[in-house]
């Protein structure tokens, strides 16, 4: 593999106990008055050192926030920005702080909150006339927030998003579009950007026809986009077919990219936590992700357990294994396998998987910190300039380190393996 990195064998991370960092409340002059609360830590030369068996989720989460202390820069490619980036990587932090119970990771993420929502609960940088169903996912760590807070602030915030999806753009059969400037479209991103936020949404806010509407984008999404030979699923579908990537007869994209699969797969998974047991359609949402789970590990690279930026090429030149759809698949398989909605069996493919992050994706710097390398820094259909979903446009986008694609899914397949013992 082109440019393999393997994980230092002696970790040096941060000290676990709060009395080693640096803790200041930082008041931020903005138009509300409202007050930021940043988590500073101290120089890496002075950071004191953690135990080198720490779990690997909580190594990345000390990171993320070494790296940034601003929350709102996580994403130093959409620095202050709501987007999705931010809600995933959101969302990892809180579900370490789950299991930790360490403040630091709370008050960060709540910091990204408190810095975007402003005393009426309105989103200060979002406009729900764009019509992005990406701009939703940010809106996931705002069910906990509210829960552990009552700050009405998040639940206004949470029904301005659930808002812009009682009238976002749908295709013929009720399909959500991906966003208003790529009309007619479903990409199998936007599976994971809505459906689980819409899921819990209809499980918090007792809006049970809801959970019709979530199955519905689920199964049209496979209907469209599953290849009936490999059981893949393509990145893209256009109803219309006017778009230069789609198949004048079927509408679909050319090839299988590996993170479109990941966020798929991770929707599923999420968005099971909340479907009701008995909903008459939660069986055909388990097929589904059984269906993929099969089509994935079909892929699955033999050698180091990790995937491709393109799924079913491996072996073509130019094609690599990659960081963010790895992370993703091994959170989606562990995930699934542990809850009972796959066969026990796939575990090992996440296992597998999993030691493959580690050898080849993950380093520990000289100042403790935990990167994650080889990951896609975007990757779309159309838009200016054109994106053409050749296997040549997938194989030359960029490739990033420490990208929150990747970094996030990293933590929450860290915290699924931890529970099996891999730590």
């Amino acid at each position: 593999m082109e440019n393999q990195l393997h994980a230092l064998p002696n970790f040096k991370g941060f000290q676990r106990q709060n009395k080693s960092f640096m803790q200041t409340t930082v008041q931020r002059s903005c138009s509300l008055g409202c007050v930021i609360f940043i988590v500073l830590f101290m120089l890496p030369g002075c950071v004191s050192r953690e135990r080198q068996d720490n779990p690997w989720s909580e190594r990345m989460a000390l990171s993320v926030i070494h790296r940034a202390p601003e929350p709102w820069n996580l994403d130093t490619e959409k620095t202050g920005k709501w987007e999705y980036t931010f809600g995933l990587v959101c969302k990892a932090l809180l579900e370490v702080w789950e299991g930790t119970q360490d403040g630091r990771y709370f008050e960060y993420v709540k910091a990204y909150y408190d810095h975007h929502i402003d005393s009426a609960g309105q989103i200060t940088v979002y406009r729900i006339d764009e019509y992005n169903i990406d701009r939703i996912n940010s809106g996931k760590p705002l069910f906990r927030l509210f829960r552990e807070t009552r700050d009405e602030r998040y639940r206004k915030a949470i029904h301005l998003l659930r808002s812009q999806m009682k009238t976002h753009p749908r295709t013929s059969e009720g399909g959500f579009w991906h966003k208003a400037i790529y009309p007619h479209q479903m990409w199998l991103d936007g599976i994971y950007m809505a459906s689980p936020f819409l899921a819990e949404y209809a499980a918090t806010f007792n809006e049970p026809d809801l959970f019709d509407d979530v199955a519905k984008q689920v199964l049209l999404m496979e209907k469209h986009a599953r290849d009936p030979k490999t059981g893949l699923l393509r990145h893209g579908w256009d109803e219309s077919r006017s778009q230069r990537w789609a198949d004048p007869l079927t509408g679909l994209s050319p090839h299988f990219w590996g993170r479109s699969m990941g966020w798929y797969a991770m929707a599923l998974v999420d968005i099971l936590d909340f479907f009701p047991a008995e909903h008459p359609r939660r069986p055909e949402i388990l097929a589904v992700l059984n269906r993929l789970a099969a089509a994935v590990v079909s892929v699955q690279d033999s050698t180091t357990g990790l995937w491709h930026q393109v799924l079913d090429m491996g072996g073509r030149e130019g094609n690599y294994p990659e960081s963010s759809a790895s992370s993703m698949l091994v959170y989606a398989l562990a995930k699934a396998a542990g809850k009972g909605y796959l066969p026990a069996f796939y575990l090992e493919a996440a296992r597998k998987g999993y030691q493959g992050i580690l050898d080849h994706f993950i380093e520990v710097d000289a100042d403790g910190l935990v990167n994650i390398h080889r990951a896609c820094a975007v990757a779309g259909l159309g838009g200016d300039p054109y994106r053409d979903g050749s296997y040549d446009y997938y194989i030359h986008e960029r490739i990033r380190s420490n990208d929150p694609k990747a970094v996030g899914p990293f933590i929450l397949a860290s915290l699924e393996m931890e529970k099996t013992g891999n730590r």
